[in-house]
This record gives structure tokens, sequence and C-alpha cells, in this order.
């Protein structure tokens, strides 16, 4: 029957063992559910299945095909447990599907933020927020972790490390030779006891059907046992053999010259890396805290911990350095807002954007770290305003600002800011009665 292709469908069609040339019979089962009588189907494992016979006829794909499809499936499931979330796909997030929740065990999906040119991905957890208004568990910046993974995943391929394994695989080896020779001779034994019962059925008289019924019975299930067993033993054959020939180890240890190339090629995409590192990793758990936590679980059983730093949030990568602010709190005893900037400037210091000091900048960055500004400086030391040293000295405020230009005020004065505003020191007294004697014959000669 020819209908559209749908999802549903085309899963259908990849869990069905026809298409792989094999019989199946009792996948699915029936109970009844609820009480008005409707049913329920439901798959079986294939271990419950009733008849499986691979090979029956001719199919679409070989049966190894069709094994090696399910596996994928059951990888791609999000639902399953031995699930990696989905396959590897476009991005530069190398443990998408591998990252694990360490706050609540839940698989960690991935986020980008950045530019389409340069995005950084960031592994996120939203734990039961999915589902209710409860906050995120944790999301962590992956940019620092992936290329920890990465430095990882050099370092296990290295020359030694292939010797190593390859002499762990002829130890396996052996022990699997042994293991195969122990199946082996269950499968001897069941075939021994199915012909054993072959030999009862045959030999009994033919008249006394209740004995042949139950003999025949025997052998049917002696028969059903030596199947099982010599499916258990090809199956667990298939599994754990794996032989090595000179071809390959030669292949193998090449691969620890290849492969550190072929990994900072940047030619290499990035679908490639993560189908690299599933082969070698099975997950990662991703602790973040006042640093980062990183334990590494390898396909073989292995695990490594690592400790990275936390990574500088927005604000914190735009905050100016401590040392700057140490000397533009310095500079401003002796010079305003825009003459800090200026030798801040010369020195080549920068912001913590990167972009030159102006007055501006240094007034946004006395208030934002708390910085005394130039005029509570100069109040602190006993220094007097324009309005107080005119009071002191019986002047009016222009006539003080015009000694002051003119170099007729015996006062120290210092700028303030930027505005040409001064303060000035506190006059003695006697000098205080001397400028105003002077100030007062001025004023009568210039009337005069």
């Amino acid at each position: 029957m020819w209908r559209p292709l749908t999802n549903g469908r085309v899963g259908n069609a990849l869990h069905n063992p026809r298409y792989a040339g094999a019989y199946a019979f009792g996948r699915r089962r029936q109970r009844p559910d609820g009480l008005d009588g409707g049913t329920r189907t439901s798959g079986r494992p294939r271990e419950e299945w009733h008849t499986l016979i691979i090979d029956a006829h001719e199919g679409y794909i070989s049966w190894a095909e069709y094994e090696e499809n399910l596996e994928r499936l059951r990888h791609n499931a999000r639902a399953a447990p031995e699930s990696r979330g989905h396959p590897p796909r476009e991005g530069p997030a190398l443990l998408q599907g591998l990252a694990i929740c360490g706050v609540c065990g839940a698989r960690m999906s991935v986020r980008y933020q950045g530019s389409k040119e340069r995005p950084k991905p960031y592994y996120v957890c939203k734990g039961a927020g999915n589902t209710q208004s409860w906050p995120t568990c944790q999301s962590v910046p992956g940019v620092e972790i992936d290329r920890a993974i990465g430095e990882l995943l050099l370092e296990a391929m290295t020359p030694v490390a292939l010797e190593v394994a390859l002499a762990v695989q002829e130890e396996l080896d052996a022990r699997i030779d042994e293991a195969d020779g122990l199946r082996f001779k269950q499968v001897e034994r069941a075939r021994y006891e199915a012909e054993l019962a072959r030999g009862r059925f045959m030999q009994v008289d033919p008249n006394h059907r209740l004995v042949a019924d139950t003999l025949e019975a025997d052998w049917n299930e002696k028969l059903r046992e030596l199947r099982r067993a010599h499916e258990d033993y090809e199956r667990r054959r298939q599994e754990e053999r794996l032989v090595l020939d000179d071809v390959n180890r030669a292949r193998i240890r090449k691969l620890a010259g290849d492969f550190p190339r072929l990994w900072r090629d940047p030619k290499t995409p990035d679908r490639e890396r993560k189908r690299v590192a599933r082969l070698l990793i099975e997950d990662v758990t991703l602790v973040k805290g006042q640093e980062i936590l990183v334990h590494v679980r390898f396909s073989g059983g292995a695990t490594r911990s690592l400790t990275l730093p936390r990574p500088l949030s927005a604000w914190e990568m735009r905050q100016l350095a401590q040392e700057a602010v140490t000397e533009i709190d310095r500079l401003l005893d002796r010079h305003t807002d825009g003459e800090v900037a200026q030798v801040m400037n010369e020195r080549g210091v920068v912001s913590g954007t990167g972009k030159r000091f102006d007055a501006r900048r240094v007034q946004v960055i006395r208030r934002a770290y708390g910085l005394a500004s130039r005029e509570l400086r100069l109040r602190a030391r006993g220094l007097l305003t324009l309005e107080e040293v005119a009071h002191r000295l019986g002047l009016h405020k222009e006539t003080v600002k015009r000694h002051r230009r003119e170099g007729r005020l015996q006062l120290r004065c210092h700028r303030v800011d930027d505005n040409n505003r001064f303060m000035y020191e506190d006059p003695p007294t006697r000098q205080a009665e001397d400028d105003a004697r002077s100030a007062a014959r001025s004023e009568e000669v210039q009337y005069a």
C-alpha cells in the first residue's frame, strides 16, 4: 500500500526485521485496556519474541546493517537511558549529547551565543524547567571546556597509549578465546542432549501415544535450547571477536601521528570532531561553582577529572584592571580628571573595553570604584573655595580671580577640575591683612 511517508512509517520500516530478510512473530502483545473492552498494543523485547528466523528470505539490507541502524536509533533517542541526546550536528559544541548535568543528572542541551561566524557554545540544563516553573539548573560556557577536552583527546592518542591499547587488546583476545571455548562447549552439550532426546523419541513404540507426545515435546524443547545456545554463541562471538592483523595494527600506530594533525586542521568539520569524541568518550559531567569541574568517562571505563577556572562574565571582562584603578587613585591627588586621562593615554593604558581614556571615562571610573574626587581630596587637605578665600581676604570673588591670573595673589592655588575651578590654601592672618591693604591701595590708585 503506497501512502505518504511520515516519521512514524519511517520508524516502523527501520525497526521491522522483515526488510532485513528475517521472519519474526510475536513482536507485540495485546492487553485489555480499561472497562470499555478495548485493547492496548505494546512492543516486546527481542528476547520475548515467539519466533525469529534470520535470513528467511532476501532482504533489502543485511542483518548487520539492520542491527547497526537499531543501535544508532537507540543512541539518538532522547528518552532512552543510553541516549546521547541526538546525532552530531553542525556547530562547534564538542560535547553535544555527551554533557551531563552534575546537579540533577539530566542531559544538557546546547545553546549558542555570538555571531554566526564565531558562535560560542553554552551547555545548559533546564532540569524540571521544561515542564515546571523551576529555574535552570546551570549554564556552563563551553569554549574552554571544549579546548580542554580536545587536549585530553590528543593526550590519549599518543603512541605510548596506542601501544598499551594494542597490548591490552591481545590480552583480551586471549581471554575471549577462553570464553569462546566455554560457550562452544555449552553448544555441544545442548546438541548432545538434543540428540539423546531424538534417540529416545525414535525408539518409542508409536502405539504409546502419551509417551510419544511427552518425548516429542522434550525433543522440541531441547532443539529450542540448542538454537538459543547457538544464537547466543554466534552473537557473543560477533560482539567480542575483534581480530587485528598486521595491516590494522600498522594503521593504528600511524593514527598517533595523523590524529593531532587531523584534529587541529581548520578544514576538519565540527561534525567529524564530534564523531571522534563519541568514539572515545562515553559522557562528561559538568559542575559549575567557583570553578568548573569536568569529569570525563571514557568508553573503556577509565575516568579523568579536570578543574577549569570559571570564565569571566561580560561585566567582569569589561572591568578595569586593579593596577589601573590604583594608579588613577594615586594620580587624582595631583591631577584633574582630564589630566589623569592624558597621563594614562601617554602610558598606553586602555580601559576595560580597550578604549582610550578621557575626562568623562575617568569620572565614571571614580564613581564605579568609589574613588574620592579631586575636590574632596583638596578639601580634606584644608584648602578653601573661591568664596571662602574671598571672605578671608575681604575681597570680591572677581578680584581674587584677577589677582590669581596676574600672579599678585600670594597664595598657592590648585586646579579642581578642567573648567578652571581652583581651590586655595588658607592664608595666614598677617598675610591676609597685607593682601587686603595692597588690594585697597591698588583700587585707590586705579580710582585716582
